[in-house]
């Protein structure tokens, strides 16, 4: 006899489950009951509004959630800012705006001696008993002043500007194969693009019109002429950046450096003597030099002795060396007519500026 749970005729044989488990596979779960599009009132609403057995219920939202929406918002905002940014690029403005780079203006003074120049047969000795005695050697003679950020540049920009700086100078006055003019690539790296013209037609066609002379843009002597004695290069000065306008640092090097030379193919323990050069550039830097680590050079001044006025120094240096005197000449006529000449200048090597020996 079957429980009162039972069905009638009892559970059927065979099947666990009797009856239930026959029909599992069409038991509705929640979910579809949830979504079903009819449903049923209750008994109460029944009675109350003797409404339908059954309402239709307002359609489920299908489609993004709002957070889904608002990300992809998110996403397609980021991809077109990149495409905006990759197409135009911060320095575009400065580059559009950049102020026209100036062509560099140079001056070349020869020093002539008042005797014979003074030799020895150490350089070290020459050294000692010069006014270089205490400069430093190489690039160590030429120390960075501490850096401070101006109203428009970082303190990084204004350290970017001395090494470039400096950088230069050491390049253009101290490679010793600068020097001799085996190459000027170390230096013409560091030139602005806008002055690069100006910088090689400089060494492929040079005039002494005061913006063409190599020896306005580095240190060159003549290698058939003289050698170092010492690669021991003495030098001394400063270096001073200053901020000109919201878009423009200037750096300002003032520097005397002191070659030792000999005679080219002189045996060690020939007479070498020093020559003294003192440079004075004005390097001029915007916001794509400084990223790019180049410059414009402004104004460079040379002094340069002991030497003959009467030889011309725009391409390469001549230096008087030991025992030799000064020829008999002066420069080069100056054309006051000619607007476009430079006027040809020679000083005098002062004897307090050479070795007492």
């Amino acid at each position: 006899m079957g429980g009162p749970g039972d069905p009638p005729e009892g559970t059927p044989e065979g099947a666990p489950g009797g009856a239930e488990d026959e029909y599992r596979s069409v038991v509705f779960d929640e979910s579809f009951v949830r979504a079903a599009r009819l449903q049923e009132y209750s008994a109460q609403e029944r009675i109350a509004d003797h409404a339908p057995a059954v309402r239709r219920r307002p359609p489920l939202r299908r489609g993004l959630s709002r957070q889904a929406l608002l990300l992809v918002l998110l996403i397609a905002l980021a991809f077109g800012t990149a495409i905006y940014m990759g197409v135009r690029t911060p320095y575009e403005a400065s580059q559009t705006e950049r102020q026209p780079v100036e062509p560099l203006r140079m001056t070349v003074i020869p020093l002539s001696p008042l005797g014979k120049v003074p030799g020895a047969a150490d350089a070290e000795y020459l050294y000692a008993h010069s006014p270089a005695a205490q400069f430093g050697v190489g690039a160590a003679g030429i120390p960075l002043p501490a850096t401070r950020s101006t109203a428009h540049f970082s303190d990084s920009q204004v350290l970017a500007a001395l090494t470039t700086a400096k950088d230069y100078i050491v390049r253009s006055s101290l490679y010793p194969e600068v020097l001799f003019g085996k190459t000027v690539s170390p230096a013409r790296v560091l030139v602005d693009p806008d002055q690069l013209d100006q910088f090689d037609q400089s060494f492929e066609h040079p005039v002494a019109d005061g913006r063409h002379a190599p020896t306005g843009w580095l240190v060159r002597f003549d290698p058939a002429h003289a050698q170092l004695a010492d690669d021991r290069i003495r030098v001394e000065g400063t270096l001073e950046a200053t901020e000109t306008d919201a878009d423009t640092l200037e750096v300002t090097a003032d520097h005397t450096i002191v070659y030792a030379l000999r005679a080219t193919g002189a045996k060690a323990g020939a007479a070498v003597s020093l020559f003294t050069v003192r440079r004075r550039l004005q390097f001029r830097f915007d916001a794509d030099d400084l990223r790019e680590r180049q410059t414009q050079l402004v104004v460079t001044s040379l002094q340069a002795g002991p030497l003959s006025c009467g030889q011309d120094a725009t391409s390469r240096l001549h230096p008087l060396l030991a025992g030799q005197t000064a020829a008999a000449g002066t420069p080069a006529g100056t054309d006051p007519y000619a607007t476009d000449g430079a006027t040809a200048l020679c000083g005098t090597l002062a004897t307090s500026a050479e070795p007492k020996v």
